[in-house]
């Protein structure tokens, strides 16, 4: 879906939209009210849309925001189909015809691999789906999209490797990379305050402000933008530092001060990202979406501002989970928990066994991708589990976020699986096993004995209702009613049928 089909109340028809509809209608009907002046003529064009972008009153959902569009069409949004063929034709004619191949095997397979994702990713940009978001650009999300097939295609190629071969193999990427590298212990002293230490008693507190504080932040408060919803991400919030408490023993990493997890991690960076989060939710939700073409705009003022808010969203949805409205939507949510926290596993447990620093380049490039495409995947999965007449399948990026998960965490067990089977301590089984249970136990009553007890109380409700009646109409003196004369006389024409 390109650009100019994006229509709202009171969006005038772009070229492609008037072609399609030179035939008038047989009947004209009355046109509703158009907000902010907007033509009856323009009001006519509503084409049914996906997401957001459903506009017509009868099928945008509650949650969704009223977009008003003036449908400009400029050089921007075009699709440009022609001109990438033709710059990428050119440039693969220049390197074939004018550049001296090198003799150098090495470098010409890491550049023929190099140059077949980039022709890939120029496919995939210029004619891959659209996904749910428009802005900055459709080709952005695109763009995104062709990097999970090829980050999915690169994992799936880890994976099929021997262990050295795979570890090995990171030289190519970069050369200092394939030897081991031990893990940092943040646990050790963790007194708050150290008299031992007479020039900085507040050390261990100063060692732990490493440039993790920042990242952990900002992570919080894009996966707040992401999930939207402060019951979910503190749920994951809180679990994954129970996780770290569990798997300390495999990881090193997992090893940190009590006021570490809780304090530094979860009051202060995740719990102020995901307020930070919220604060900006609840304004993307009261904001007003409308939209003009940067030459429509009489001001430069008006234009700078329309400039910046081409990088905010075209539409807004409000993420209403509800997991305890349906077994469907329950099991959903504790799906999307699940994937949500092995994935933050995966960041760990990935660079102890593939011998990648913290600090290294691709852990953060992996994050960057995880923030860009997680984002798709998230409103994809709302999408297909609270319209699920519309939306029929999952969505594309949902789908690929999910293998790319599998896949990780598959390296992992393949390339350390004496790590992954050091067993849990004993009180750490135990209260796993309790935690289990009361999830399952409040699953089977929420879903389960609630629904049949209120079922057999309504019957049971209905039966008494019944009896009162009856009793109600025998003491009139007759013995019997029209109502339960009528009554009878239905039930014997439905046993006769």
């Amino acid at each position: 879906m390109r650009r100019g089909e994006r229509r709202a109340p009171g969006a005038a028809p772009g070229k492609a939209a008037l072609e399609e509809h030179q035939q008038p209608p047989p009947q004209q009907q009355p046109l509703p009210p158009v907000p902010n002046g907007g033509s009856p003529a323009a009001a006519a064009e509503r084409p049914v849309l996906p997401g957001a972008e459903r506009d017509s009153p009868g099928l945008r959902r509650s949650t969704e925001s009223e977009v008003y569009d003036d449908g400009t069409n400029t050089f921007f949004w075009r699709a440009h189909t022609l001109t990438v063929l033709f710059i990428l034709t050119c440039a693969l004619g220049y390197v074939t015809l004018l550049e001296e191949t090198p003799q150098d095997t090495a470098y010409n397979t890491k550049r023929g691999i190099v140059a077949s994702i980039l022709v890939f990713l120029c496919f995939g940009v210029t004619q891959a789906k659209d996904g749910p978001f428009s802005r900055p650009h459709p080709a952005y999300w695109r763009f995104w999209l062709c990097v999970s097939v090829v980050y999915e295609l690169f994992l799936i190629f880890i994976l099929f490797q021997t262990v050295q071969d795979g570890r090995q193999f990171m030289k190519y990427i970069d050369p200092h990379l394939g030897v081991p590298l031990p893990e940092r212990d943040y646990g050790g002293n963790c007194l708050i305050y150290d008299p031992g230490n007479a020039t900085d008693p507040f050390h261990n507190i100063w060692d732990k402000l490493d440039g993790f504080v920042p990242a952990h932040f900002f992570g919080w408060y894009l996966k707040t933008l992401m999930i939207r919803d402060w019951w979910m991400c503190m749920i994951i919030s809180v679990m994954f530092e129970f996780l770290e408490y569990s798997l300390e023993h495999q990881l090193p990493n997992f090893s940190e001060c009590w006021w570490d997890h809780w304090i530094m991690d979860v009051i202060l960076c995740n719990g102020l990202g995901i307020y930070c989060g919220m604060k900006t939710l609840s304004w993307l939700s009261l904001k007003t979406y409308k939209w003009q073409g940067l030459w429509n705009i009489p001001t430069y003022k008006g234009k700078m501002k329309r400039i910046v808010f081409q990088f905010t969203p075209y539409s807004w949805v409000k993420f209403e989970w509800k997991p305890a409205s349906s077994l469907r939507r329950w099991l959903a949510v504790c799906g999307i928990i699940f994937v949500f926290l092995l994935a933050e596993l995966n960041t760990f447990y990935l660079k102890f066994v593939l011998w990648m620093p913290p600090e290294h380049y691709l852990v953060l490039l992996r994050l960057v991708f995880f923030v860009n495409v997680g984002g798709v995947a998230m409103r994809e999965i709302y999408d297909f589990m609270d319209d699920p007449k519309f939306h029929k399948k999952l969505g594309q990026q949902a789908w690929l976020v999910a293998a790319i998960t599998a896949t990780e965490f598959l390296i992992v067990v393949k390339y350390d699986p004496y790590t992954l089977t050091l067993s849990l301590p004993f009180y750490i089984t135990q209260c796993w096993i309790l935690g289990i249970i009361l999830v399952l136990t409040w699953t089977a009553w929420r879903f389960f004995i609630r629904d049949i007890t209120l079922r057999y109380k309504e019957i049971r409700r209905q039966k008494q209702e019944h009896k009162h009646e009856k009793d109600k109409c025998l003491s009139n003196g007759d013995g019997h009613s029209a109502t339960l004369d009528e009554q009878t006389g239905n039930k014997l024409r439905e046993r006769k049928l």
